[in-house]
């Protein structure tokens, strides 16, 4: 069975911190999730490793909405 984010939080820089899956009222960190996500645990989320030496982060699948994407939901755009 899979989760589907339904929020999002972002810090002061704009990098998504949190995730809300459906059906919680709490937050899951997002080093939390980035494994769940590596194990098809989240539905419509991959996880980008960059080689810049950022370090890795959450990313909806493109899909042409906006609603569903994390920075919509962290109210940074």
């Amino acid at each position: 069975m899979t989760k589907r984010i339904a929020d999002a939080r972002a810090d002061e820089d704009g990098d998504i911190t949190h995730v809300r899956f459906e059906g919680n009222t709490r937050f899951t960190s997002v080093e939390r999730a980035i494994p769940m996500a590596e194990r098809g645990e989240i539905e419509n989320t991959h996880v980008v490793h960059p080689t810049d030496g950022r370090k890795d982060h959450l990313r909806t699948n493109p899909d042409g909405r906006n609603y569903n994407n994390l920075d919509d939901m962290a109210g940074d755009k």
